[in-house]
């Protein structure tokens, strides 16, 4: 029964046309796994190559041609602290034209719904654990990811203007830890979980008696497998209008562990029986980025990809990935 309050909420129906914006990505491409899944059968991508999202131009042809009637915006650039650290300008202004340009290209061509992935990184450094959606803008951001987080931020901010000034219904929702299919395993570039991969199987293959883990393993973090991630987003895509959520909503697991409980489950999963060394000259980052995902779980969602075993499914991702081409993650 479809109560009156929602009454005029559209949902997705396999003929819906769904753009998912960024598809060569972690998130993007679990994204496409879960719709295909769920027989959404006019799924939209483009590469980077096919559209340049920073274009304003090449982004309003692409929508006015294609017609999307609902945007996953999962395209960004991403990375972890060294690369964020590195790149200020680009994180910040790349990510603000993506977001820009998607955004009011979905407004002027009447698209029903628009999905926005931001990130945990987007609340202040010493935020309250967990951390509740009220809590952002509520202090200073962690410095090395500053540019990228406020990017994020804006895009939230830009997704409720734009539902209040002209009545749209742009959904934001900021994922803990993300990890997965598809991963990058660079190991400078690469956030924490996928370059500890790598590390341990390049230290195994050398039968390295350590292998050197950046910081000092104290930080706390949350990790959620991609198709968990991509579960939710399309749970809500497909049952809650943006104005049932608020300005944005968490997504996660709810529970977190220390970067050295990491390190030795990821040694563990890998095979590596060497010593663990921590790099105390490396920064560390927030202290602890656990999400409060209360309002997700009233809603009904909640992941079921076991830590140990979205590791094991990573790794063997890691293996297949040294056979195969580097896919370009926009």
């Amino acid at each position: 029964v479809v109560t009156s309050a929602r009454s005029w909420f559209s949902a997705m129906n396999p003929d819906s046309k769904i753009y998912v914006a960024g598809h060569r990505g972690l998130v993007g491409s679990a994204l496409v796994r879960r719709l295909q899944a769920g027989g959404y059968r006019n799924i939209i991508t483009r590469t980077h190559a096919e559209l340049d999202l920073t274009d304003q131009t090449a982004v309003r042809e692409f929508f006015n041609t294609q017609k999307p009637e609902y945007v996953f915006l999962a395209a960004a650039k991403v990375g972890g602290i060294y690369a964020n650290n590195t790149y200020p300008a680009d994180f910040i202004v790349q990510n603000l034209l993506i977001t820009t340009n998607v955004v009011q290209a979905a407004y002027e061509h009447r698209v029903t719904k628009l999905l926005f992935l931001g990130s945990s990184c987007i609340y202040p450094k010493l935020a309250p654990q967990p951390m509740k959606e009220e809590y952002l803008l509520t202090g200073t951001l962690e410095p090395t990811n500053e540019a990228y987080a406020l990017a994020k931020i804006a895009g939230i901010k830009m997704c409720a203007a734009y539902n209040r000034q002209y009545g749209t219904d742009f959904m934001s929702v900021m994922p803990t830890n993300v990890y997965g299919l598809g991963d990058n395993y660079d190991l400078q570039n690469s956030h924490v979980l996928p370059a500890l991969i790598r590390k341990m199987h390049e230290a195994k293959g050398r039968d390295d008696r350590e292998a050197v883990v950046w910081g000092s393993g104290k930080q706390r973090r949350e990790f959620l497998y991609c198709d968990d991630m991509a579960d939710a987003c399309v749970f809500l895509m497909e049952r809650h209008p943006a104005r049932e959520i608020g300005e944005f909503i968490n997504i996660g697991v709810g529970a977190d562990l220390s970067i050295r409980e990491l390190a030795e489950l990821v040694a563990e999963v890998v095979g590596f029986r060497g010593q663990l060394t921590f790099d105390t000259g490396k920064p560390d980052g927030t202290p602890q980025k656990l999400l409060d995902v209360t309002r997700l779980t009233r809603l009904g969602w909640r992941a079921t990809t076991a830590l140990k075993d979205g590791i094991a499914l990573t790794y063997q991702d890691y293996l297949a990935s040294l056979s195969r081409p580097r896919a370009s993650q926009g």
